[in-house]
């Protein structure tokens, strides 16, 4: 039996990686129940001040086409609360490049409070979206030069 019965991550999932499935596998081997919420290009723009590189239907599709995601759902706030007060999981599970700031460590205690566990997992070092988009940014300015 596995330690969580529901769990939830999220993630924009742009220019989907191996950090990517690291996580969401990661997270399934927790749970028995997986719900992975996927940024709305809405909620992107409002934290990273840009849109997505991939649109939002083709990156919900992507992560529904995973075999460890049992329920793909959009992420219309940054509010894990909210998301929590909807889906009642009981573990989120999120990368460990953001254990300790400011906005996890007010999440954890909120979610605490309601019995949830916040789970960070190893990240992936060597691969991230904003890595590959510096490269493809690089690439286009070299190929106009």
């Amino acid at each position: 039996m596995k330690k969580y019965k529901i769990g939830y991550t999220t993630g924009v999932y742009d220019l989907f990686h191996i950090g990517h499935l690291n996580i969401i596998k990661n997270a399934k081997e927790m749970c028995d129940y997986l719900i992975v919420g996927v940024s709305m290009d809405e909620v992107v723009k409002t934290y990273k001040h840009k849109i997505p590189i991939i649109p939002y239907e083709e990156r919900f599709a992507i992560i529904e086409a995973i075999k460890y995601v049992d329920e793909v759902v959009p992420q219309t706030s940054m509010d894990k609360f909210e998301a929590w007060k909807k889906y009642k999981f009981d573990a989120i599970f999120h990368g460990d490049d953001w254990k300790g700031s400011d906005m996890y460590n007010e999440i954890e205690k909120k979610l605490k409070s309601v019995g949830c566990d916040m789970v960070f997992l190893p990240h992936t070092d060597g691969t991230s979206s904003t890595m590959i988009t510096e490269i493809l940014h690089k690439l286009r300015e070299d190929k106009q030069n």
